[in-house]
């Protein structure tokens, strides 16, 4: 099979959908792979090192997506449509539940999308998982940054000091990015409370935390109650394939105090605060109601070689299983793998998509008996 690796368009989005190694991987196996120039160059791998794993440098875009199958990190953007041809295999994270346009050009194109973040494994989400952790600890890092009086913040240090109070963390969720928040905060020394609607994955934080977590149901009146003290809110509710619940309403951010901050990881879908709007690493914030707002739609971008090389050794192993029986046979062989294929031969084939936007579901089996 030919696999193309373009370089990312997003601002500021430096990680790639192959490292070096995982090239050579391909290459051994009898694949042929076309890399971009400069796509991996963020995240610090070479042209050279990909041509010496193997692999055909293009200076052209369109050269690498007349691939058969294309993988990358990020959702093509509106410049990217073009490129779309029929029977396209393309692995990437898609968030479609939001992005009407981009679903109806893979439509239009009869392009098969394989999303990282709705492929199930055992319950979990082994390609959102390691992104999530990034995420997850990163969002306490950029609340402490954003709190900070020279960056428009309320001048409260998360850790404290001896006779002084430590700031106030408020993590809405408790899956893995808001574990993964919580964790960091504690490290500092915050104040950490964290929601969840599950009770016994609250529990489960809390022992594994120690106790150094207060944990509350997640309800509207315990997040109104709990967010007016709060000097950093993180917000890390998704459901798959779905548009984040908005839990946060524009009203209650208004009851929040002046300087705090806000970090939204469900932006990708939406958010989990009424007043998000996407941004990126070159205009990460804004201010709404006093609050810094933090709602960079890729935020671990901001680390693009650790992100690329843990994002890679989680979806390597499905690459190959597609790249090697194609997508029925992996699809029929692999539940994980049929959990990603969003879009099929013009078809929305994830029921929780389909859902979001109003548009008619078709099971991927039935497609194939067609």
């Amino acid at each position: 099979m030919k696999i193309g690796i373009p370089r990312e368009i997003k601002a500021q989005e430096d990680r790639v959908g192959l490292t070096p190694g995982n090239v050579r991987t391909l290459v051994n196996n009898g694949h042929e792979v076309l890399v971009e120039a400069g796509a991996g160059v963020g995240a610090g791998f070479t042209d050279s090192e990909y041509a010496s794993a193997g692999a055909r440098i293009e200076d052209q875009p369109a050269t690498i997506w007349a691939s058969e199958m294309v993988i990358k990190v990020k959702e093509p953007l509106a410049s990217e449509y073009d490129y779309f041809h029929e029977g396209l295999i393309l692995f990437a994270y898609f968030h479609l539940a939001p992005e009407l346009e981009l679903t109806d050009a893979l439509l239009a194109h009869k392009v098969t999308a394989i999303a990282y973040e709705t492929m199930v494994e055992n319950g979990s989400l082994p390609l959102l998982t390691p992104m999530s952790e990034v995420a997850g600890r990163m969002a306490i890092q950029i609340g402490a940054h954003y709190l900070e009086k020279q960056n428009g913040g309320s001048g409260i240090l998360l850790s404290g000091v001896p006779g002084v109070a430590s700031g106030h963390v408020v993590v809405i969720g408790g899956g893995t990015v808001g574990y993964n928040a919580a964790k960091v905060a504690v490290g500092m020394g915050a104040r950490v409370t964290i929601l969840d609607v599950n009770t016994g994955r609250l529990a489960q934080i809390e022992d594994i935390l120690n106790g150094k977590v207060t944990t509350l149901m997640s309800n509207e009146e315990n997040i109104r109650q709990v967010i007016k003290d709060a000097d950093v809110v993180v917000g890390s509710v998704l459901v798959t394939g779905r548009r984040a619940p908005v839990l946060v309403s524009e009203e209650m951010v208004q009851t929040m105090k002046a300087g705090s901050v806000l970090v939204d990881i469900a932006v990708d879908q939406g958010g989990n605060f009424e007043t998000t709007h996407p941004t990126t690493h070159q205009d990460p914030v804004y201010v709404k109601h006093g609050v810094t707002h933090y709602t960079v739609a890729n935020i671990p971008g901001a680390v693009p070689r650790t992100s690329t090389l843990a994002l890679t050794n989680a979806t390597m192993k499905f690459a190959n299983q597609i790249i090697n029986q194609g997508v029925e046979a992996a699809a029929k062989n692999s539940e994980t793998i049929l959990t990603g294929i969003n879009a099929y031969q013009g078809h929305l084939t994830h029921e929780g998509v389909a859902e979001s936007q109003n548009r008619d579901y078709t099971p991927f089996q039935d497609l194939l008996s067609k």
